[in-house]
């Protein structure tokens, strides 16, 4: 957690670090040094230090042989592990949520999700599209449930670019929330769990295009 790293520099850097690996500003396999990190974020080495060693404890920075602190490269595997368990996780709280939801949620739900189709695809709808997530998460009020889910998208930055970047995924993510969003209204529980289901089956499908294509324009050596 970013209350783990002494002092306020630290802090500042870890999250500009996180939002850096979110954006896909930095992106897999790219060397953290320090002395450039330090001049170019205005801060000195000891708080880029505090947090790099708070990034690999999250699991999104490690200590390559001969290059020293990298941003994390996923295995294939390790991307559908993930997705796996989001969707497990996230179909939960889409259950647990049509149980308790009050219409002041349900209505901030439905508003978010309204921001999100007028937003199209990109940088805002990327920023909508999360605090839609998350404030599902915390709809389903079950703090073992958002403590689990916080560690695994910590780890989900590491893929970079959202998959609303797609025009075409991201008008059927605000569908596919209409859908969940009418399930919820109706308190039924098991649909809305079916449907998040599908939905982050779905952006997993548009992650792994998004790195098929990816992949396709990488030179040979």
């Amino acid at each position: 957690m970013v209350d783990e790293i002494d002092g306020p520099h630290g802090q500042i850097a870890y999250r500009r670090l996180l939002e850096e690996i979110g954006r896909g500003e930095l992106q897999p396999g790219t060397r953290l040094r320090e002395v450039e990190l330090a001049e170019r974020l205005g801060i000195s080495r000891t708080p880029i230090r505090e947090a790099i060693r708070q990034l690999e404890s999250d699991g999104l920075v490690v200590h390559l042989p001969r290059q020293g602190a990298t941003v994390r490269v996923l295995e294939y595997s390790e991307i559908m592990e993930l997705y796996e368990m989001r969707a497990v996780l996230e179909a939960t709280a889409a259950r647990l949520a049509a149980r308790v939801a009050s219409p002041v949620e349900l209505a901030e739900l439905r508003a978010l999700n309204e921001e999100l189709a007028k937003a199209g695809h990109g940088k805002d709808a990327y920023e909508l599209n999360r605090q839609f997530h998350l404030t599902l998460l915390d709809v389903a009020k079950n703090r073992f449930l958002v403590k689990a889910t916080d560690a695994l998208q910590k780890t989900l930055l590491i893929l970079g670019t959202t998959t609303l970047i797609e025009p075409e995924r991201a008008k059927q993510a605000v569908a596919e929330h209409e859908a969940i969003l009418e399930a919820l209204d109706a308190r039924d529980g098991a649909r809305a769990e079916t449907l998040m289901r599908a939905h982050i089956e779905a952006a997993q499908g548009a992650r792994l295009r998004t790195i098929r294509g990816r992949e396709r324009f990488i030179p040979e050596i």
